[in-house]
């Protein structure tokens, strides 16, 4: 019974330490500063590896977004700039500003069904079997720590994909068993074409541009 109840103790005080890292928004909003430059200018591209639009962020999965921002810290995802900064986290830094991100957009929630896609595009999904992970609106993944791909911006779905592909470079690539091996079965017009028709639909994601004085 005594080590029962050191198991039950310990289990409230991490439920405790993970809720109380997830809800801590406005210090979120204040840490979110090194990420506006980027994430909160609408329409903002990337020019590395190749020219793209910036993933919305706002109204993302907070589960998700910590996990993204533990593979760039890891070098699971290689990313020169995302790394250093991610790198610089603390575990708590990145469960703030993910809470944070995840509250900022206040759109209505995607309808249960939505467009369907060409049957071309449609064998491509089903051959990826992607709904089976990011949902059948692919805004309801079937786990948090899964993202909202939705109305994403698509040139940035095209990078993206194509970076599980990449192998042997410092700089560029993604590294999860999972999506490495999905994604190697299409070409990259293929990959381009399934990319376009997600950021086509419905969308709980936005860019929210910043005040210029904070």
């Amino acid at each position: 019974m005594k080590k029962l109840l050191q198991i039950s103790l310990a289990l409230a005080t991490a439920l405790t330490a993970f809720a109380a890292q997830a809800q801590d928004v406005k210090a979120g909003e204040r840490k979110a500063a090194m990420c506006i430059g980027c994430h909160g200018i609408p329409g903002y591209q990337a020019s590395f590896p190749e020219i793209h639009k910036v993933p919305m962020i706002a109204g993302q999965n907070a589960k998700y977004i910590v996990a993204a921002l533990q593979a760039y810290a890891k070098g699971d995802r290689k990313h020169p700039t995302m790394r250093g900064i991610a790198a610089s986290m603390t575990e708590q830094d990145m469960a703030d500003m993910a809470a944070f991100y995840e509250q900022q957009a206040k759109l209505p929630a995607v309808a249960d069904s939505v467009a369907a896609p060409s049957a071309n595009v449609a064998e491509l999904l089903n051959k990826g079997a992607c709904i089976s992970c990011h949902g059948a609106n692919f805004s309801k993944a079937i786990d948090p720590s899964y993202p909202k791909l939705a109305g994403q911006h698509a040139d940035y779905l095209t990078v993206a994909l194509k970076a599980y592909k990449v192998e042997r470079n410092a700089n560029v690539g993604r590294n999860n068993a999972i999506m490495v091996g999905q994604v190697k079965q299409f070409s990259n017009a293929e990959l381009k074409a399934m990319a376009k028709y997600i950021s086509s639909l419905p969308t709980e994601l936005a860019t929210v541009p910043q005040p210029k004085l904070r």
